[in-house]
Parts: structure tokens; sequence; C-alpha cells
């Protein structure tokens, strides 16, 4: 696939607008070709504000569009399942949202529906195509901080307090580990792998959705990540990684930092900066563009078998504080 990659895109919410205006500022790479919505003129409306050639009244319509190479999928997360699968099963290449599903059984259908017939599919992780993120990783692989022993990390902000928002909502995979948790877990895992033991508290609204959740995930190393997630509270945003040999810590929005502090055993903390570009969602477009013109059908960067070993840990945490979601 040497030629421009054309996108669709399906829903018209903030981050939908957000990633196409992203996409739109790489008109070497990339074009934006349809867009759908569950209404027809929520999807012209989309269309002409940002000059898309095709608007579909129905996601079906967008799934079925042979001229679309991958669909991103921005619908509210409890749509997500069905969203991506309706595209995976005409053929479309797929990069979803996070949290990926509503729970794990969710997540392992896609996959598999994916996997079967060969389908790209990549969750919308944007975290780890950051460079100072894959940065990180690189310094810990190398055994720059010796051993990992701890991961802190968290995610809180002061959400609307309406019983009638979204993240109050548990039809629509409301609360604070879902819409929050997911990055501090995600950050975790990314350098630990699935844990080996999950513990967890949580401060539930009449609705029966976490607002303020803490989490304890162990691993046999004897390494542990302690995380926390809130939609009552404006928590630090930070993240901090700490080994054996020294330690790294990320300065507030660690889920896309553009750099992070390096202490080692004995030396001067030193500062590691990358040069971002302007529009951050650029660096996961890019990565999905680049599979699909290498033919691969999983990304490196966010595997699927990482984002189901993400979505595992969800659901235990969820089980443990008593979250669950209609259907379920």
């Amino acid at each position: 696939m040497g030629r421009k990659v054309r996108w669709g895109v399906l829903a018209t919410g903030g981050i939908a607008a957000s990633f196409t205006r992203d996409l739109l500022d790489m008109p070497d790479d990339a074009e934006v070709v349809a867009v759908a919505s569950r209404t027809a003129a929520s999807a012209r409306a989309f269309a002409e504000r940002f000059g898309i050639p095709r608007a579909y009244g129905s996601w079906a319509e967008l799934a079925a569009d042979d001229g679309v190479d991958v669909v991103y999928v921005a619908t509210p997360h409890a749509a997500h399942r069905a969203a991506a699968g309706l595209c995976l099963e005409a053929g479309r290449a797929v990069l979803c949202e996070k949290p990926f599903t509503l729970n794990a059984r969710e997540a392992g259908e896609l996959v598999a529906l994916a996997r079967e017939r060969g389908t790209f599919l990549m969750e919308a992780m944007w975290m780890y195509c950051n460079p100072a993120v894959r940065r990180l990783v690189e310094l810990v692989r190398d055994g720059a901080i010796g051993e990992i022993r701890t991961v802190h990390a968290d995610f809180g902000l002061v959400a609307p307090d309406d019983p009638g928002h979204r993240l109050r909502d548990p039809a629509a995979g409301g609360g604070a580990l879902l819409d929050l948790g997911v990055y501090p877990v995600a950050f975790a895992q990314l350098l630990l792998g699935e844990p080996d033991r999950v513990a967890a508290n949580a401060l539930l609204s009449p609705e029966g959705v976490d607002l303020n959740t803490g989490v304890l995930l162990g691993w046999d190393s004897g390494a542990a990540g302690l995380l926390s997630c809130s939609v009552v509270a404006d928590t630090p945003l930070t993240a901090s990684v700490t080994g054996t040999a020294g330690r790294i810590e990320f300065p507030r929005g660690f889920f896309f930092p553009e750099g992070f502090t390096l202490f080692r055993d004995g030396r001067e903390p030193e500062e590691v900066r990358v040069e971002l570009r302007r529009d951050s969602y650029q660096y996961q477009a890019a990565e999905v563009m680049r599979c699909l013109r290498a033919g691969e059908s999983e990304s490196p960067l966010v595997p699927l078998d990482g984002t189901l070993a993400v979505m595992r840990t969800l659901d235990a945490v969820r089980e443990l504080v008593g979250v669950r979601y209609p259907g379920e």
C-alpha cells in the first residue's frame, strides 16, 4: 500500500474530531474519506466541518464502503464491540478507542474475529506510541534502572456531578476505571506484563459505577504496581518506575509525556526529552499506516495480547469492587 491510507471515522464526538483533525495534518500519508454516525444529520455536519466526501447515517454503510482502508472507532466504549465487530466482519481494518471493550470477553471476541479473518486490529492506546514512553521501554529493557520493584501511576479528574453523565451511567460503561484507570494499568503492564495478583478498593456511586479506585498489582518477581483513578478528585497525573539501580519519574500528564527524569545510582539526574509533533494522535495513526503498508495484522507497539491482558486486569478489579455492567 504505497498510496495514501484512506480512513473512515465511526462516530462524531470530541475525540473523533480531534483524531480527524490530526489525520488531516498528515496529507502525504492519510486522507479521511468517510464518516458515519447513528444519524445522517450528525454525519453530514461532521463531514462538512472537516471536508469529508462521504457521510453515512449508519455504521453498516461505512463498514460496507470499499473505498475505506481502515476505520477509526470512536464511539462510547459500550459500543466498541458492536462497531468494531461490524467493520471487521466487512473486512475493514480497525483502530478502536480505549478501553478496547467493556470486558475481556468482548475483547477476546474482537481479537478472535480479526485473527480469523487476517484483518488488522489495534487498540488506540496512544500512550504506547509516544516517543518518550517508547524510550522508557528501551531503557528498562537495557537494564538502566535494574530490576523493577515498583510502578506508581494515577489518573484522576473532577467530572460533572450529574447522575445522567456517561461517567455515571452503567449502561455506558461508566466509572473511573474504564475511562481513566486503563492508563495506569496499561502503563504498569507495558513494563511488567500481566500481574499474578490483583487487589482493589473503590468508592461506588449510587448508580453502581466506581468513582474513586485504588489498585494494587503484584508479580511473582516481587514487583508491585500502586495505581489509582478517580472522577471525583484532581490527582497529580504522574507516574514513576523504581528499580534496583535507579528510577524514572514522569511529570504531570504521564500518559502522553514530552520526557522524563532518569535517576541512576551514583550519577546526576538526567533529563530525557523528545521532540513531539504538535498533533499527538498522529503517532498512533502513523503506526497503523505503517502496519497496513507492511501487511501486518497486529502492531508490535500495541499488541493484541497485551490489550487482552489489560482487559483481564480491569475485569478482575471490577469483580473485586463490585462493578457490573448490564448484560454481564
